[in-house]
């Protein structure tokens, strides 16, 4: 008996995703709990697993199609097959079988291939080659898009395409499509990011707040300390010594880790450092964040930082480990630069862009020149809640831990 797999509610509203992969084709033998799919959500990406074995009978969506929740991702035929009159039975309580305990969330490098633009090939019978957004087009249009001349790679329809045959009805010239532009769909995390910004610049009054430090005893502490560590495969980094830094500097000014309601009438303070890091994956920009800072050593927020960093990485970064955040750093000058204006990670209050280290000429304390580790950082704030003078009280505590390890070692409980 053929039964169809109905994709199940993956959860926080999440109503159709894009399917990324098949992990199997039609035809193939599977077994239980086997990966078939990988979807990618306005959140994450998902892995489906087969809640049965048997044989694959039809996948009903291409590679990089919308599928949309509760309706059939595939079917196949099942090696225990239950007992029923018809030959052919959907199972429609499979959204309720497979719950998300069941799903292993995880988020995936989905590299976007660039494709080239080629001379226009002439259109093929069948199924077109196209995007969801491009079929959308097609149908606003009322245009058979297996009717369209593609001018891609192997006859793939764009845009431009679509809207030369619904005007002209025939092909565009081979000069238009070489230089024709490449329309693609936003989607998964970067859409997320996308909402997330537009929403931050535009509710927050946001004001950056620029100092530096200086970085010459930390980092000569920290070297000190990498390799003796790296034995014990610690990989001792500087992130580490800033979230902790942040974190006594937080208990004397709670106010930067607290978040304001959306009518602004009603200030959360949290008791919990609950510190992001803006790491840049494959997929777009993705925030972990390590959880009760105020409560680990050095050591233990090393181990958490290069658990988080190698998840987000690799694309394998858990849902639990992208919720709950309350400050945000961001680690932009291991990139470059040295400035920057950050966006705030709303609903969170403040953020701080790290600057790239330079070695430049400073005065000692006898007025002599010499070589020091500076860097630059950026604080950007939410004016409603924080003012100028909190935020430079704020910093110049958290720089006095960094430019005195020994400070902040003596702060450490």
């Amino acid at each position: 008996m053929s039964i169809d797999f109905i994709l199940p509610d993956i959860g926080e509203g999440i109503v159709e995703c894009e399917l990324v992969e098949w992990l199997v084709k039609e035809g193939d033998t599977i077994i239980e709990d086997q990966p078939v799919a990988d979807v990618m959500t306005d959140k994450a990406l998902v892995q489906i697993p087969a809640m049965h074995s048997g044989i694959i009978d039809k996948l009903f969506y291409q590679q990089g199609e919308i599928a949309k929740v509760h309706e059939p991702l595939f079917s196949m035929t099942a090696d225990s097959e239950p007992t029923s009159t018809s030959s052919k039975e959907a199972v429609s309580d499979t959204p309720t079988a497979v719950t998300i305990a069941e799903i292993k969330q995880e988020v995936k490098a989905v590299v976007n291939t660039e494709q080239s633009v080629e001379p226009k090939q002439a259109a093929t019978k069948g199924k077109a080659v196209a995007s969801p957004a491009v079929r959308r087009v097609a149908r606003e249009l009322d245009v058979n898009i297996s009717e369209v001349a593609g001018s891609g790679k192997k006859g793939r329809v764009y845009k431009d395409d679509v809207v030369a045959h619904e005007q002209g009805g025939g092909l565009i010239s081979t000069q238009t499509s070489i230089s024709a532009t490449r329309v693609e769909p936003i989607r998964g995390i970067k859409a997320v990011m996308a909402k997330a910004m537009v929403e931050s610049v535009s509710t927050i009054p946001h004001f950056t707040y620029c100092e530096e430090i200086d970085m010459t005893e930390l980092i000569k502490l920290r070297l000190e300390l990498k390799e003796v560590y790296a034995k014990q495969d610690i990989k001792l980094t500087m992130m580490p010594f800033f979230m902790k830094a942040i974190s006594l500097a937080l208990k004397e000014f709670p106010v930067i880790n607290s978040q304001v309601n959306d009518d602004c009438s009603e200030l959360t303070y949290f008791n919990d450092h609950n510190i992001g890091m803006a790491v840049d994956s494959k997929v777009g920009l993705l925030v972990p964040n390590v959880k009760q800072v105020q409560h680990k050593s050095i050591l233990a927020l090393a181990t958490d930082i290069t658990r988080l960093t190698n998840d987000a990485r690799s694309g394998r970064v858990q849902a639990t480990d992208l919720k709950g955040g309350t400050i945000t750093i961001s680690n932009i000058g291991a990139i470059g630069g040295t400035v920057a204006t950050p966006i705030i990670n709303k609903p969170e209050s403040a953020i701080v862009a790290l600057g790239k280290l330079q070695t430049l000429p400073r005065f000692n304390d006898k007025g002599e020149v010499e070589a020091r580790s500076i860097m630059q950082v950026s604080w950007s704030g939410d004016h409603r809640v924080i003012d100028g003078g909190s935020i430079a009280r704020f910093c110049n505590l958290w720089k006095s831990f960094l430019e005195k390890p020994s400070n902040m070692l003596m702060h450490m409980s």
